[in-house]
């Protein structure tokens, strides 16, 4: 009951009220003022006293689904209905009226509707959309409203523009969706067939083509063969050719439609024009040539004249089941086919001999045929009479001289591209190997002479330079111009081709002849002993492998000596001996069957690496110097990217993705240094701390003073001046070297 509005006993009714706007009832309608707005709130958008506002679009329950509107809920989500409608049928005996069924497509994002009619074969009837999409109103005398989802349910009838359509049932969907809003279902009503349709259905049951048609199907036989082709190699001995000579054939079988082609190889200079087909595509008859058929012969179908002349000049003709008097020709199937049969393809008998992988495997598969030999059709080649070549003449080089040899138009030789383009400098790979040699002479002059042979391996060619040593009286520089060199004792006049060195006649050790120079390798530079150790397969001194497998032929017999003549020469049980008592061990041992480069590799292998602590402060230093030069300062995206992919937030990151990360955003740091980089800022867990990674990156905000001297000297390759070092290495460890020759002492 509510109060009266007393003074003092009422409340203000204003209290958490926002809205205070005023409607507008009063307008204009063609240029006559009158009241616009029955249906229009009071203030505040508050519905006036007695008055009931009539909804405008479908009002859903709240609290239900998401509070987005409905042209976003509800968007490509429509009810479907199955109604039908009885349509008049004027100024006709054979019907009076015409159900037609149709679908009702309620669109719940914005409450349109749209009726269609299935398409019917010979309705004789403009079907499709009835009704095309939009809003539809309410039929007299709520014209100013429109339907609806409270409008629509099963077994009920709508009117649509005075045409009345009766819902018959809707789809599972339409079902939930209504049971959610809180409909309550009809059952479903039945479909009332046309009249006019049914009978004509009758007519056409009850009527015989006047042409009996017969089915044949092969759209299955299509569909799982479309593609596949056996392919068989065959041979036809033309007894009417002049010499006899076997052509060679491919037949094709199409396992789509049974047919066959055959196409013909036609050696290169046979004389034989070329054509397409040997065969064109079709069935191959078993028995061909039969002799030719009328037309009309040979049919798909039999029919038979029931009456004959009999009943006047009517005939009345069905279809013959049996085939009776129809012609049957037998064509060649996969099964007729297989390796060494004789088949007739039009008189000509050709032999398959041969036939591809797949059809190998359909034979297998399907047939379960496993003897697949071929049948030798062809002589064996004869054998191809040795290309002989006359002597080198002496005139330019032989490879030039050969290939004057080998046409009528004398091309220039062909250098290796390919190996060119591998082997040839790239950044800090120089593909040069260098060593140090001296002179193989009595002379004294000569005996102190220092040669540096360069062999580039993009080419084979080799170059020799002399240092040049002070008040010596002999001019050094070039020595020997970049070239192929030969190996010294070949006859120089012969047709076979001269033999040149190679990088594998080349290591510490070694005697090389160069035109009348006898030179000894005594050295070499570190990225030859990298280059050869890292190519082992190549070069079998530098082969870890060989060299202990030969070591082992040669001591195994005394390995109690040798591992008592190893202890005595360290007395002080260091485990490691210096380089010159390990060589001359080696040497003793085998009895100089090894080369000086041998026993470097072995002596690099075992030896102690030298292990530098690199200094933070000042791999950070070269890393900013690096960054400020080439201008990068991403350091914000940086370290979100890296935050990005931390997805535990634990503030680390393996190092790989950290290495990624930085590689993505083109760090212009060296990968080595990159990789310390990364270790430095490492924990326990081997996880690089990424924030303080890239803070000490961060050159604009933690700039480290750069160094003035640098604490590990680096080697660059090009400054090799050609002098020995005193010792290859410092000390070697002998234990892992016996260990690995004769196992482990007990």
């Amino acid at each position: 009951m509510a109060l009266p509005l007393l003074p003092g006993a009422s409340r203000d009714r204003n209290i958490g009220k926002e809205k205070f706007h005023k409607s507008q009832h009063w307008g204009y309608c063609n240029n006559v003022a009158m009241l616009v707005g029955e249906d229009k709130p009071g203030i505040g958008g508050e519905p006036l006293p007695g008055q009931k506002l009539k909804p405008k679009y479908s009002v859903f329950p709240e609290g239900i689904g998401s509070d987005a509107p409905a042209w976003v809920a509800f968007d490509k989500q429509v009810l479907s209905f199955d109604a039908y409608f009885e349509e008049e049928v004027p100024d006709k005996n054979q019907e009076l009226y015409r159900i037609r069924h149709c679908k009702i497509y309620f669109y719940l994002e914005d409450d349109t509707i749209q009726v269609i009619e299935p398409q019917v074969k010979n309705s004789g009837i403009s079907q499709g959309t009835i009704v095309r999409r939009h809003r539809i109103p309410l039929p007299p005398p709520h014209e100013d409203q429109f339907y609806t989802i409270d409008h629509f349910n099963i077994n009920i009838e709508v009117i649509l523009y005075a045409r009345r359509y009766k819902i018959i049932d809707c789809d599972q969907f339409t079902k939930n969706f209504l049971r959610k809003m809180g409909v309550r279902l009809n059952p479903p009503a039945g479909r009332p067939d046309d009249p006019y349709t049914k009978e004509r259905q009758k007519i056409l049951d009850s009527m015989k083509p006047l042409r009996p048609y017969e089915r044949i199907d092969t759209l299955k036989q299509f569909l799982e063969h479309n593609g596949h082709i056996l392919r068989f190699f065959c041979v036809w001995d033309d007894p009417e050719s002049m010499f006899h000579d076997p052509r060679e054939l491919v037949l094709r079988y199409y396992l789509s439609d049974d047919t066959i082609d055959i196409k013909e190889i036609i050696p290169v200079n046979s004389g034989r024009d070329v054509v397409p087909l040997f065969l064109r595509r079709d069935k191959l008859p078993k028995y061909a040539p039969t002799g030719l058929y009328q037309p009309g012969t040979i049919t798909s179908r039999t029919v038979l004249n029931v009456f004959g002349k009999l009943v006047g000049n009517r005939s009345r003709y069905i279809l013959d089941n049996r085939k009776t008097g129809a012609v049957h020709q037998e064509f060649y199937r996969d099964s007729d086919l297989k390796i060494g049969a004789v088949i007739n393809v039009w008189g000509r008998k050709i032999m398959l001999c041969d036939c591809d992988e797949f059809t190998k495997e359909y034979y297998r598969t399907k047939y379960g045929i496993e003897d697949f030999t071929p049948v030798s059709y062809k002589a064996p080649p004869p054998p191809k009479p040795e290309k002989t070549f006359p002597p080198y003449t002496g005139f330019g080089s032989e490879e030039d001289s050969l290939c004057s040899c080998m046409g009528l138009l004398p091309k220039p030789p062909q250098k290796d591209f390919k190996k060119f383009m591998e082997k040839d400098r790239s950044g800090m790979e120089s593909n040069i190997l260098r060593f140090l040699a001296k002179l193989v002479t009595d002379s004294p002059i000569d005996t102190d002479r220092k040669f540096i042979i360069s062999y580039f391996l993009s080419d084979d060619t080799i170059s020799v330079f002399e240092h040049i040593q002070q008040n010596t009286g002999i001019l050094g520089g070039k020595f020997l111009e970049r070239g192929r060199i030969k190996k010294p004792g070949q006859e120089l006049f012969k047709s076979e081709p001269s033999e040149y060195f190679k990088a594998q006649n080349l290591f510490v050790g070694a005697r090389v002849c160069f035109h009348g120079h006898n030179f000894l390798l005594v050295d070499a530079d570190e990225y030859t002993f990298n280059y050869m150790e890292k190519h082992a397969n190549e070069f079998s001194v530098a082969d870890v492998g060989v060299i202990l497998k030969k070591l082992k032929d040669i001591a195994e017999s005394r390995s109690r000596e040798v591992r008592q003549v190893f202890a005595s020469s360290d007395p002080e049980h260091s485990k490691v001996i210096e380089y010159d008592p390990f060589r001359n061990l080696i040497v003793s041992i085998t009895d100089g069957a090894f080369s000086e480069h041998e026993i470097m590799t072995l002596g690099r292998y075992y030896s102690v690496k030298d292990e530098y602590e690199m200094d933070l402060h000042f791999l950070l230093s070269v890393a900013q110097e690096q960054l400020k030069k080439n201008s990068f300062e991403n350091f914000e995206q940086l370290s979100a990217v890296l935050t990005y992919n931390d997805r535990e937030k634990c503030g680390v990151l393996p190092h790989e993705m950290c290495r990624t990360i930085c590689k993505s955003f083109k760090l212009p740091v060296a990968d080595d240094d990159l990789q310390a980089l990364l270790t430095m800022f490492e924990d326990d867990h081997k996880q690089v701390e990424y924030k303080k990674f890239v803070d000490g990156l961060n050159w604009r905000e933690n700039q480290i003073p750069a160094f003035q001297t640098i604490k590990v000297p680096l080697k660059n390759e090009d400054d090799w001046s050609g002098q020995p070092p005193s010792l290859p290495v410092k000390g070697i460890k002998y234990l892992p070297l016996l260990d690995d020759l004769f196992g482990k002492e007990e």
